[in-house]
């Protein structure tokens, strides 16, 4: 069974609201490095059971991979309570996944929100 779970238009939104630490892999079959990935990413998923490994698929999905803008694939993204915390094109090696993973967990989402709050205020002031 593999410990990622496929991401649809379908599921996605209580996907991320129901879990507090989501990992989204934005991947199709064509992509050679997405395919590099994929067991990079599955190894990562069996390493970290508590937090949740979605993929999608852009060719399956491509209304989810247009509202995230997704560019370039793959693309990983880190969802942490209902806020991406990190968003990046290209195919991660072992090590710099791990990294990211760390960092993601250590993050005060209570910062993370308050920074979010001040930009947008920044935003409707300007």
């Amino acid at each position: 069974m593999s410990a990622t779970v496929e991401l649809t238009k379908e599921n996605f939104d209580k996907t991320v609201t129901d879990n507090e630490f989501v990992l989204i892999d934005f991947w199709a079959e064509w992509c050679g490095p997405c395919r590099q990935f994929a067991p990079v990413y599955e190894k990562a998923a069996e390493a970290n059971p508590d937090l949740v490994f979605g993929k999608v698929d852009t060719e399956a999905q491509p209304e989810l991979a247009a509202a995230f803008n997704i560019q370039s694939i793959p693309t990983l993204m880190i969802v942490r309570d209902q806020v991406a915390v990190f968003a990046q094109p290209g195919a991660l090696p072992e090590a710099a996944l791990t990294d990211v993973i760390g960092q993601a967990r250590k993050l005060d989402m209570d910062q993370v929100r308050q920074q979010i709050a001040e930009q947008q205020a920044q935003q409707q002031g300007a």
